[in-house]
């Protein structure tokens, strides 16, 4: 056959004809970001239209909502939460000053209850320096008393401090955490001054009576224990927040904190043996028992992080059921021990029973 001239082809086949092992490269089409993609228009065959960018994964978001500090800056950042934690304490001791002599008759409540108890009526505290009584009640006492006062604020500056290296979804425990630390330091406080030092001051004070002993209890000894068992019982009760922190840190997990909690308990007797003003084993299990119940809350609410971790439900109605019938079987046995142990009778009318 006769090959065709040249002047007979298309440039198309012209070019695959003189390049028979020379093709061109397909045109590869132009990648564009869902941002700079054109907007088809509405003449073009179609509504208009933007292709949808892309979400954003979810651990870039939290990222995202991190902040990112230099060390100077962290420096700067707790230069200004603690003095803002001290304007707050500042404030606070302003405020317990002007009510300093209140504070104080509150503050010695329990030693004169005390020496009524051991038989001394008109018992007092007494002063062997002259300044003890300007420096316990008008600048120690105001001061211990703003610990307390000004503890929510204190700790939001400490949630404020370490907020900023937190994912958004932590950030969100701000509320719950100043709440519950607050609530468990207070609470604490309030649990040593009516319970633990009233009953520890009390048997202190009448164990050399026999022997022919007068108690004779200065201002300034008496305000030593009394701030000791004070903040010494409110930190103890920090312990559920201190192991619920070990699980989200992943430093302890609630099967070892339960597998080891023997260990703990003999820990936590320890511990109340030491801050127990007294030796005797009643007021040992004063301290013993509810430090115990607050580790096991702990734990509780780190099986409660696990859950969530792990997208899995509490069953709350069964532990509410199971609660309310533990409650009301500790409470029948306690009904049935008044009254055919100690002698107690029922009434339909508050308080129900009465011996």
């Amino acid at each position: 056959m006769d090959e065709p001239k040249g002047g007979d082809l298309s440039p198309d086949q012209h070019e695959s004809h003189a390049y028979p092992d020379e093709r061109p490269p397909a045109a590869q089409p132009e990648v564009t970001a869902p941002e700079e993609r054109a907007v088809v228009p509405a003449g073009a065959g179609g509504g208009a239209r933007t292709p949808p960018a892309r979400p954003p994964s979810e651990p870039e978001d939290e990222e995202e909502g991190m902040l990112r500090m230099s060390f100077l800056e962290h420096l700067e950042e707790l230069r200004l939460r603690i003095i803002r934690a001290l304007m707050g304490l500042g404030i606070a001791f302003a405020l317990c000053v002007g009510f300093a002599n209140e504070l104080w008759k509150v503050a010695s409540a329990p030693a004169f209850d005390a020496l009524q108890k051991i038989g001394i009526k008109d018992g007092k505290l007494t002063i062997i320096e002259p300044m003890e009584n300007f420096t316990i009640i008008w600048f120690k006492l105001p001061l211990v008393a703003s610990l307390f006062v000004a503890s929510p604020w204190v700790l939001y500056q400490v949630w404020a401090f370490i907020s900023p290296g937190l994912y958004k979804r932590e950030r969100k425990w701000a509320v719950p955490f100043v709440l519950t630390t607050a609530g468990l330091f207070i609470t604490g406080g309030m649990f040593a001054y009516f319970i633990a030092f009233r009953y520890g001051l009390a048997f202190l004070l009448g164990i050399g009576l026999s022997g022919g002993v007068q108690p004779m209890v200065t201002i300034t000894n008496y305000f030593d224990l009394f701030v000791n068992v004070m903040l010494g019982v409110a930190l103890v009760f920090e312990l559920p927040v201190v192991i619920f922190f070990l699980t989200l840190l992943r430093l302890a997990s609630p099967k070892w904190l339960l597998a080891h909690s023997r260990y703990a308990i003999l820990v936590i007797v320890i511990v109340a043996a030491v801050v127990t003003p007294t030796p005797d084993v009643f007021n040992l299990m004063l301290f013993a028992v509810p430090m115990c119940a607050l580790y096991f809350v702990g734990v509780f609410a780190g099986f409660l992080l696990v859950m969530k971790r792990e997208n899995r439900s509490f069953p709350w109605a069964k532990f509410v059921m199971w609660t309310a019938v533990l409650l009301i079987a500790i409470a029948a046995a306690a009904v049935w021990l008044a009254v055919h142990r100690y002698h107690y009778h029922l009434l339909r009318h508050w308080p129900f029973l009465v011996k």
